[in-house]
């Protein structure tokens, strides 16, 4: 029996995942929801699919959902779907609020239903790469950065863009975050636009991220050190490349002296210490596989690879990274964004 899903929001994200969805075996899209007149035209002309004004007309007609609305009516949609039994997918964040993340894990646990999160990264085939290979990581550091969007707005930068790597290095260790130290500025929009962020863990790992929306260009990047080597990542290309360490580099009994003449030794301290490796990656569509890894764990009855406990994990970092900067000491008398994004909310209203 095909499974009937709803998509809730019908703009740039909601259309993808209607289109994917309905590629799906034994999958049918019956319904995309949003409250905009306009939108619903266009995805009907665009998807020809039914459309309606809000998600709780189509609560009785589905076994599960996309919610692809903004971030802000998360908590609301996905409480009214999990209530009524209805497995979901969330696009990240999960919810704004950590407080909020944590009900809608437990209301899927006590109604048996999938709460998977838009965590899409986790889907490239370049983290899958880093993953098989690095072991132990101890440092981290990521940027991930682009253009203005014009959309997503209701949301800063920490959790429009920083929150993916934040979900990839919480997904290598389950130990304690023992200190964050960040900063952010919003340059144009009422949320911080910049920021960085420094996370230590109580098993030594360290992770700095940056995240933009006010570049350039777009830019999503990753180095990872472990125990056995490192692996440089480019998730747009997809791209991973992959340095392994010898017994001697791992063990610590590596001395730069036996490498010889100054001329010699880049050949062969990477020829014979760090050798490289450029996996051939087949690009995907991570968003397909995504779905499809979402279909497997309605029908099998297991956990999704990005589970709601872990999209409510990332939410709650996200908003340590929050307070973090807000805290953060620009002068001797001044905390927080380098423009408060609260004043100037305050200056449009008066």
């Amino acid at each position: 029996m095909s499974l009937k899903f709803a998509v809730v929001g019908a703009g740039h994200l909601g259309k993808i995942h209607a289109r994917l969805l309905a590629s799906l075996d034994d999958v049918e899209v019956v319904a995309l929801t949003d409250p905009s007149d306009a939108a619903r035209t266009a995805a009907a002309t665009a998807l020809n699919l039914p459309t309606y004004a809000s998600h709780r007309q189509v609560l009785d007609q589905v076994d599960a959902a996309v919610i692809a609305s903004p971030t802000g009516l998360h908590a609301e949609i996905a409480t009214d779907f999990l209530t009524a039994g209805k497995h979901l997918l969330v696009e990240k964040p999960l919810t704004t609020c950590a407080e909020d993340a944590s009900k809608l894990v437990r209301l899927a646990n006590r109604h048996d239903c999938v709460l998977q999160v838009g965590h899409v990264e986790r889907f490239n085939p370049a983290w899958s790469a880093a993953t098989d290979f690095i072991r132990q990581p101890k440092y981290i550091e990521a940027t991930r950065a682009s253009s203005f969007p014009g959309r997503c707005l209701d949301v800063g930068v920490v959790m429009d863009l920083m929150i993916h790597d934040l979900d990839l290095v919480l997904s290598l260790t389950e130990a304690a975050l023992v200190d964050i130290q960040a900063s952010g500025i919003s340059v144009v929009s009422d949320h911080e636009d910049l920021a960085e962020a420094r996370l230590t863990f109580a098993c030594g790992l360290v992770a700095n991220l940056k995240a933009s929306r006010v570049s350039l260009g777009a830019s999503r990047q990753m180095s990872l050190f472990g125990a056995n080597g490192f692996a440089e990542l480019d998730f747009s290309q997809p791209s991973a490349t992959l340095v392994r360490a010898s017994g001697a580099v791992c063990d610590g009994s590596f001395e730069l002296t036996t490498l010889g003449e100054p001329k010699q030794a880049r050949d062969r301290l990477f020829a014979e210490h760090l050798t490289v490796e450029q996996p051939a990656l087949e690009p995907r569509n991570a968003i397909l596989d995504e779905l499809h890894d979402l279909v497997i764990s309605i029908r099998s009855g297991t956990a999704p690879t990005v589970t709601g406990a872990a999209g409510a994990r990332a939410v709650e970092v996200a908003n340590q990274v929050l307070r973090a900067i807000d805290n953060r000491c620009w002068t001797a008398d001044k905390a927080g964004p380098h423009v408060k994004p609260q004043a100037r909310t305050q200056k449009r209203a008066a």
